[in-house]
């Protein structure tokens, strides 16, 4: 039996209604378990070595993330469309880049500034699958996500409660004792997500309804709060400050982010740091070594609680017809080039953790070099699911509500070097210069990182202007891997610089394979 139900948002946005069709799911549909961390570098085990090529000591600990890369297919090189969380995060979500959700930053919400696109939950949800929504999906708040897309989800969304909230510091390592009778935020949610595994367990294994289960882990976004006994798996005398503990040479100060919020943490404000932001600064040498450590510290954290999740599917035997995802919404930099946080276009910002394990085919492990990008998520997830496939999205999408602008990834579970793939991947992030608007386009080849900077025209246009520039960035990985030296104005780079700079306003879609454009 169909049933047709209207999905209506939350009062006080004027919202397209949007009917949707649920459909009965066919017996033995592949459950989703879809983990998502907040702001995690891939600094876990499974990137070491020319995965991952900025060195960090000491040896992140992450077993549970390991031991699932090591029967997922591990995406070396997925990129974010933008790193920052709630741009990545739509464009993950609803398979369509930046320019074309219109989300930029934390207060604007896809569905009002950009189009009533169908979501990666809610394409679910209309295939007879029951969504349930906790953590950090969506960035939250009415502003950006108009409380976590309630269209997305056949339940009630779920936060758990952060006691912890009044913390003013930056970081803060709670006693085992005191997080025993006050559970951190990501516990709790852990706790939360295992009733809800435990609930829906029983219809998804009868083949009566399968499940799509979104886990948002708000580790290890600052401030870095975790249990005082992971430091112990980074004793301070093993934590190095990074090897380009500088910015880049020649890079253009447009590339530059202040990371200025850091200061409304007491710790840091009681420094009095007088070029606190400007470019080249650097924190003390103690106070770098104890916020790496401290970063390091939640994000082993984090690895933890993601583990118990896991952990109880393997419990309810749900194992065998989950397909898992996880992936960290974009990188992050720890003092590389003297900065801090994301909001770059430097490798270390828009290069991010991604794995996919498919019970039956991945489950020996399976690497693939090739180039990703968070787009490609959606459409790999249906396909996997054996959903309806979703089309590549026209060049004016505004009024399509399904449509990707990335590709199914299910090609490089079979062969990692499949030939057919994409040439590029394609990142950006936003300026204000003055009194002018400008947007970083990246593009990102096998050797080459190649940005431009030019301005932006935004609402209603959209669009850069890219005979006006700000800068320019060139990095050869191939002998520059970390991104220290800036080859957009060296004259023996000239040629390549020209071929790059024709693929990143060619854009996207002419990088992809030929007969996908």
């Amino acid at each position: 039996m169909v049933r047709l139900s209207a999905c209506k948002m939350r009062p006080g946005l004027v919202l397209i209604l949007t009917v949707c069709w649920f459909v009965p799911s066919s017996s033995g549909g592949k459950n989703v378990l879809f983990l998502v961390s907040d702001d995690m570098r891939p600094n876990i085990g499974a990137y070491e070595g020319k995965e991952y090529p900025v060195p960090v000591s000491p040896k992140m600990h992450t077993p549970n993330l390991d031991a699932l890369a090591k029967k997922s297919l591990l995406l070396e090189r997925a990129y974010v469309n933008q790193a920052l969380c709630s741009p990545s995060r739509t464009s993950l979500l609803s398979s369509r880049r930046p320019d074309t959700t219109h989300v930029y930053d934390l207060q604007h919400y896809f569905r009002i500034v950009g189009g009533n696109f169908t979501t990666l939950p809610q394409y679910f949800k209309q295939n007879g699958y029951r969504t349930i929504g906790m953590g950090k999906i969506f960035h939250p708040g009415m502003a950006a996500s108009g409380n976590d897309d309630p269209i997305s989800w056949t339940d009630p969304y779920y936060h758990a409660t952060d006691s912890y909230r009044g913390v003013r510091d930056i970081w803060h390592a709670v006693p085992e004792s005191e997080a025993k009778n006050e559970p951190l935020q990501d516990t709790i949610l852990a706790d939360h997500a295992i009733q809800v595994l435990q609930e829906v367990a029983p219809q998804a294994k009868s083949g009566e309804q399968p499940f799509f289960v979104a886990v948002g882990f708000h580790k290890p976004h600052w401030p870095w709060i975790f249990p005082k006994s992971f430091l112990d798996y980074y004793p301070l005398s093993s934590v190095r400050e990074p090897e380009n503990y500088y910015v880049p040479e020649d890079m253009p100060p447009v590339a530059w982010h202040n990371f200025a919020i850091f200061e409304m943490f007491r710790d840091i404000q009681e420094l009095h740091f007088k070029d606190f932001g400007d470019i080249n600064f650097t924190f003390p040498h103690d106070l770098t070594l104890e916020l790496r450590r401290a970063y390091y510290s939640a994000l082993s954290y984090a690895d933890s609680e993601v583990g118990r999740v896991i952990a109880e599917l393997d419990k309810l035997g749900l194992a065998d017809n989950t397909i898992i995802s996880f992936f960290g919404d974009h990188g992050y930099q720890l003092g590389e080039h003297s900065e801090w946080e994301k909001q770059t276009n430097f490798e270390l910002a828009t290069h991010a953790p991604m794995m996919i394990h498919v019970p039956g085919l991945t489950d020996h492990g399976v690497k693939s070099q090739h180039l990703t990008e968070f787009v490609d998520l959606f459409p790999t997830l249906v396909e996997l699911a054996e959903l309806p496939p979703v089309p590549l999205c026209p060049e004016d999408s505004s009024s399509v509500e399904l449509c990707t602008e990335g590709m199914s990834m299910v090609p490089l579970l079979k062969n990692p070097n499949y030939p057919k793939w994409k040439t590029a991947a394609f990142s950006q992030t936003p300026r204000e210069v003055g009194e002018n608007s400008v947007m970083g386009y990246s593009v990102r080849t096998d050797q080459y990182r190649y940005t431009e900077w030019p301005e932006f025209q935004g609402s209603p246009q959209y669009q850069p202007h890219w005979n006006i520039e700000f800068g320019a960035e060139l990095y050869d990985h191939h002998i520059d891997p970390q991104e220290n030296v800036n080859r957009a104005n060296d004259p023996a780079y000239q040629s390549v610089r020209d071929e790059l700079r024709a693929k990143l306003k060619a854009g996207w879609r002419q990088a992809l394979p030929p007969g996908h454009k």
